[in-house]
């Protein structure tokens, strides 16, 4: 081999039929070698840096850990998330408002913490090693909730319950309560998107079998995150509706543990994709570089630019990324001046990043930009997610939960969006995608992930209009003793339930799929924690949307349209409200879904072919 190769060959010592040593040198770049000894061809490397064996690393064996790992973390979580509101309104005395603030602001940072864990680990730590260290902060977070709830904030004992509240807290009580949420929004937030690409990062995505299993994961890992929602929203929110939150709270430390034991017992066959360095400072060199450039004159078609030769980037074998046309101010980065050229011509590797960058590395920091409207136009769906969670709660709490002598905890109600998520995904291939094809008469070829996303955009502005003409009915059948009580069924929430339900199966799962595969190689976590993200803003929108309308609707002594007593409100113009908005979006969407140009990567097993991923 080369003396430039010797860097990344590994050595494998085995013993041939005359009892001799020999070792079999495997170039871990190059494909054709990789299959014939049985390796992955995608770069993977074991727990030793070494070239993954297919055998002995990866494939559903590790991926089925990480699914198990997913669901119990997610019940540890939703157990606190799915009565979060009910918590803030019996225990910490705050109005409707309020508590659904309260939610939406914990949900945001959660999910914003999401980009922070997809940086390090893209970066530094690596998706195992970030999965390890903030699943742990789980956990303290989850205990420290656990001992404020049963040391300060139950008083006096036996309240908590639906219209039993707590005594007010002093500052330091408060201060800790929300230090343990907040560190519960960190453990969970930061990892999520690095466990979601580790677990697909287990599947060869060069191997056709396995490319298959790695496209199947992402809803799988969607099904494993809403059947652990299903536990926490029915057995978990029981138990803390009757008032018993210390044991509830226990009982989701104990999963985050359990959890974190499945994470660590895959530990010696889980693939790995090393950290390709800080994309901050790429992104930075780009913008610097090119601005450097701004007076010399982009050629043709992008021929002449600067890129890295070979199938791989010589960073942990990054693909190369194709030239594109768009945003060709970038393409000035890597314009090669004739004293660069110069340089090269003899053989002098150190060309200035902050003056000269790769095609590659351009098309980099392009393919983020592109994602960034398709991103900023789910935030809307997120939005609706948002107020399932918190306003949804709210209306069904002030409604009929009696079935005969048992009273329905209402944030239980949110069984029916998880059913109708999970089945909607395990039935899509089988029979959703046969009937779409049928009904629009095409060539069975099931629709892209931007149209998924657009579909279930339209279905939750539909979601929203029925919960408005619910919330209407609600208030026909509203009591008139001043209490917030309807003697309206709790089951009439059903269908906006349902609704969102099937919205999310088509978003959020589409969403994953599209930003793993439209994220360079380098940087998937970035953006699969760009995808999870986006539900971050729709928390925030949320939290502002219900502050300017409360602003807005409270003037002159009114209650407003989400007053502390539902029943003197407009929850059901709220909602409308929301479904306009939900529709303006929807609008925008749909421009840019069109306008999107796909990523054009180079075929790791052919230098002269190019994969374009739609």
């Amino acid at each position: 081999m080369k003396a430039m190769d010797l860097e990344r060959v590994s050595s494998e010592i085995s013993e041939d039929n005359n009892n001799e040593l020999k070792v079999l040198e495997i170039d871990p770049y190059n494909s054709e070698e990789r299959l014939i000894n049985g390796y992955t061809r995608d770069g993977s490397v074991d727990r030793y840096g070494k070239p993954a064996l297919k055998d002995k690393t990866g494939g559903w064996r590790c991926a089925i850990l990480l699914l198990v790992n997913q669901g119990l973390v997610t019940i540890a979580f939703a157990g606190v998330e799915v009565n979060m509101v009910l918590f803030s309104k019996s225990v910490l005395r705050q109005t409707n408002a309020e508590a659904a603030n309260t939610f939406s602001r914990w949900m945001g940072t959660a999910y914003c913490f999401s980009l922070i864990g997809a940086f390090l680990s893209d970066s530094y730590l690596g998706r195992f090693i970030t999965c390890v260290i903030f699943q742990v902060v789980t956990i303290v977070g989850l205990a420290t909730l656990s001992l404020t709830t049963h040391w300060f904030l139950l008083e006096p004992r036996g309240c908590g319950k639906i219209g039993s509240l707590c005594e007010p807290h002093p500052p330091i009580q408060l201060a800790i309560f929300y230090i343990s949420i907040y560190l519960i929004a960190l453990g969970n937030g930061a990892p999520e998107p690095a466990l979601a690409t580790f677990g697909a990062d287990q599947f060869d995505e060069e191997d056709p079998e396995e490319n298959k299993s790695k496209n199947s994961f992402y809803s799988y890992f969607y099904v494993a995150l809403n059947l652990g929602s299903l536990v926490a929203e029915t057995i978990l929110v029981y138990i803390e509706t009757l008032g018993n939150w210390v044991l509830g709270f226990w009982i989701c430390t104990i999963s985050s543990v359990i959890a974190y034991i499945f994470l660590l017992s895959g530990t010696l066959r889980y693939r790995h994709l090393k950290p390709s360095g800080n994309p901050l400072s790429r992104f930075a060199q780009v913008i610097v570089a090119s601005m450097r450039k701004m007076n010399l004159q982009v050629p043709p078609n992008g021929e002449g630019l600067y890129d890295v030769q070979g199938s791989f980037d010589e960073t942990n074998g990054m693909r190369r990324i194709h030239h594109t046309d768009g945003f060709r101010l970038l393409d000035q980065a890597a314009i090669i001046t004739p004293e660069e050229m110069a340089l090269m011509s003899d053989n002098v590797h150190n060309q200035n990043p902050w003056l000269l960058c790769s095609v590659t590395q351009v098309e980099e920091v392009k393919c983020i930009l592109r994602l960034l409207p398709v991103w900023l136009c789910t935030i809307f769906s997120s939005v609706v997610f948002i107020q399932m969670l918190s306003l949804f709660v709210e209306q069904g709490a002030a409604m009929d939960r009696s079935v005969q002598n048992f009273h329905i905890p209402p944030a239980s109600m949110t069984a029916f969006d998880i059913i109708s998520t999970t089945a909607f995904i395990l039935l899509y291939d089988k029979l959703i995608v046969p009937l779409y094809v049928k009904v629009m008469k095409r060539e069975p070829k099931p629709p892209s992930e931007l149209r998924r996303i657009g579909i279930g955009l339209g279905i939750a502005m539909v979601a929203l209009v029925i919960s408005g003409f619910v919330e209407r009915e609600r208030l026909k059948h509203a009591s008139n003793n001043g209490k917030e009580t309807s003697s309206l069924s709790i089951f009439w929430q059903t269908p906006q339930y349902v609704l969102v339900g099937v919205s999310e199966a088509f978003v959020y799962v589409a969403q994953m799929e599209f930003f793993a595969s439209q994220a360079p190689d380098g940087l998937k976590s970035l953006g699969m924690g760009l995808c999870m993200s986006s539900s971050a803003l729709g928390s925030y929108v949320a939290t502002m949307l219900l502050t300017v309308v409360m602003a807005i609707t409270s003037k002159n002594g009114k209650p407003g349209w989400v007053p502390p007593n539902l029943n003197e409100g407009h929850l059901d113009s709220f909602f409308f409200l929301s479904a306009g908005l939900t529709a303006i979006n929807l609008g925008f969407y749909v421009v840019c879904a069109k306008r999107y140009q796909g990523i054009t990567l180079e075929k790791r097993h052919n230098t002269d072919q190019t994969e374009v991923i739609h």
